[in-house]
């Protein structure tokens, strides 16, 4: 996997860009709030464009050789811009494309980058509180990131459910879990450090999300993979 620099553009709207490549190995695909655009490249087949919604637990796969995708991870909230609908129906869902308002898929397609720097150039972010609840989440839980921006936390749910596709709960539960995967160290410092109340907490949150504990996942006693489809 390959990753590139987002251009200035494109930063208030995407979180990161990689190239994956299908390896004919074992591979994970960890549990990821985001909303994710992928451009799909099968021998043989014409290139398609796919919304990826939030991935909600861990999925353990193989897949043959030869398939390849240039994903754009959108960041909180601009994926609703982007499709110009709510997504609280993509969570755990991967729905082809055939146009998106205002960006050329064709151009897309052959130029995901181009295609998006283009679109998104001089375009305003018009609400941002999605985009601080979500950087607030990451230390404080919903009803503090509530009380900080001043909204209900019927509203922030709201928000969350039409910009991201989660509730704020859940979006906070896979940020952890995607901290505890980045971290190093003695599992209860990892635990303070992603901001568990104690390292039960974790191993319990962790293993719901990734299917077996951290400790198992770190040795590589994981779940096993299941082909692609």
């Amino acid at each position: 996997m390959g990753t590139h620099v987002v251009p200035d553009e494109l930063r208030p709207w995407v979180a990161g860009i990689d190239v994956a490549a299908a390896s004919g190995v074992d591979a994970v695909d960890v549990p990821d709030h985001a909303t994710t655009l992928v451009v799909r490249t099968v021998p043989g087949l014409p290139r398609e464009v796919i919304v990826m919604g939030p991935r909600t637990r861990a999925a353990y796969h193989v897949a043959d050789p030869g398939p390849s995708c240039v994903r754009v991870r959108l960041r909180a909230g601009r994926a609703k811009a982007l499709l110009s609908r709510p997504v609280r129906d993509l969570a755990d869902r991967a729905v082809p494309v055939g146009a998106l308002p205002g960006l050329d898929v064709d151009g897309l397609i052959e130029d995901p980058v181009g295609a998006l720097a283009a679109a998104f150039a001089g375009r305003r972010v018009d609400d941002d509180l999605v985009a601080e609840a979500a950087d607030l989440l990451a230390d404080e839980g919903v009803a503090a990131t509530a009380r900080r921006l001043h909204v209900s936390e019927r509203r922030l749910r709201v928000l969350f459910a039409d910009g991201v596709g989660l509730s704020p709960k859940h979006f906070a539960r896979i940020n952890r879990v995607r901290t505890v995967l980045a971290s190093e160290g003695r599992w209860a410092d990892v635990a303070a450090g992603a901001g568990y109340y104690d390292q039960s907490h974790m191993t319990s949150e962790f293993r719901h999300l990734m299917g077996v504990p951290p400790a198992a996942f770190a040795a590589g006693r994981r779940p096993a993979a299941r082909r692609c489809g």
